[in-house]
């Protein structure tokens, strides 16, 4: 499919919700072929999202020097131990999940002068297996997190894969507007367009841009 005609979806979808240039698309570039991702840089793209924190150590600090104005987001989980290089290397966490890492990166932002911006991950479908918190604690948390002094953008959702995504983003959306946030971290390839619709200020889309990922079919 292509960034350009991402891009033109975005737009699109914009235009109808009326919300134009109001969606930043982070290209997630997790186990992707390194010749994707650079041909994507070289399009002009610079908001890439990336899962693990190693991978991310081992690609993207040479990228940054050959391509100003990168802007690294972490979308994936964040371990305790690996929160001082994840603060070092990533512009923005999407997945800070619980207050026990929200805590470790107030402290190590006290140690690094410096802190991402957060988004605070909510399990709006409560399932077991999914990081987050549960809704019911989504003000408890915002609450934490502000207490803590950390930056926080918004909230960020990933809905469950058997049920309408819309709800999920209508729910994240009321969240955030009743804690007085703006950010919306929601949609993916399959959905982009329903999270647009519902106020998503950010979208994570991978597969519709470089196509399968390693691995996959």
């Amino acid at each position: 499919m292509g960034l350009s005609e991402i891009n033109d979806r975005i737009a699109k979808a914009e235009q109808e919700a009326g919300r134009v240039g109001q969606t930043t698309l982070i290209a997630v570039s997790k186990v992707q072929p390194p010749e994707r991702v650079e041909a994507v840089l070289q399009e002009g793209h610079r908001v890439f999202g990336e899962n693990r924190v190693q991978e991310a150590q081992d690609k993207w600090p040479a990228w940054q020097e050959t391509y100003p104005g990168v802007e690294l987001h972490l979308l994936g989980p964040l371990q305790t131990n690996k929160a001082r290089p994840a603060m070092e290397l990533f512009d923005v966490i999407h997945s800070v999940d619980r207050p026990k890492i929200a805590r470790r990166i107030a402290s190590m932002a006290q140690e690094l002068g410096r802190c991402p911006g957060v988004f605070l991950q909510v399990n709006t479908g409560e399932e077991p297996q999914k990081a987050g918190v549960l809704p019911s604690e989504a003000d408890a948390f915002v609450a934490e997190a502000r207490a803590l002094e950390l930056p926080v953008l918004g909230l960020m959702c990933i809905p469950p894969v058997d049920e309408h995504p819309s709800m999920h983003f209508a729910l994240l959306a009321k969240l955030a507007a009743r804690n007085g946030l703006e950010g919306l971290s929601m949609g993916m390839s399959g959905d982009f367009e329903q999270a647009i619709a519902l106020g998503a200020t950010h979208v994570r889309v991978g597969s519709a841009i470089f196509g399968a990922r390693a691995g996959t079919a």
